[in-house]
């Protein structure tokens, strides 16, 4: 991910054009582009920030993880619900729509897993006691 460039570059950008420079010209001065120049004086300007905004990060989980006890419980009722049933479930419930990749996501991070061994329980203990043919058992 590209750094911000930093608040000094912009306060001087800035005070070039408060002090009667044109967006071009402080943009040319300090070698940044002109949309960034134009961009930092509107946001001064509006807020009075000259500090970048925060870069990267989740902006999303608050919303599913407003939604935690639901999806939890229904976990906890259910061993074997879907993600799919689950989305449904909040749906019906709250209103809110998720794709079963975020549920996914979510029983992740919350270390909900549920792993099933159809093979092995499935298979009879006979079956797993014979030895293979052709090896010797161990002696007594």
């Amino acid at each position: 991910m590209v750094k911000s460039l930093s608040d000094d570059l912009r306060g001087r950008v800035i005070e070039a054009v408060e002090g009667g420079m044109s967006r071009n010209a402080a943009a040319a001065r300090f070698g940044v582009a002109v949309a960034s120049a134009v961009r930092w004086v509107r946001v001064w300007r509006e807020s009075g920030v000259v500090s970048a905004r925060s870069q990267g990060g989740d902006r999303r989980s608050h919303r599913i993880e407003a939604l935690s006890e639901t999806i939890l419980a229904a976990v906890d009722a259910d061993k074997d619900i879907t993600l799919v049933e689950i989305a449904t479930l909040v749906r019906e419930a709250h209103g809110a729509t998720f794709a079963p990749s975020t549920i996914w996501r979510f029983l992740d991070r919350h270390a909900v897993t549920f792993k099933k061994n159809g093979a092995r329980s499935r298979a009879g203990a006979a079956r797993r006691r014979r030895a293979a043919p052709g090896v010797a058992g161990r002696a007594a």
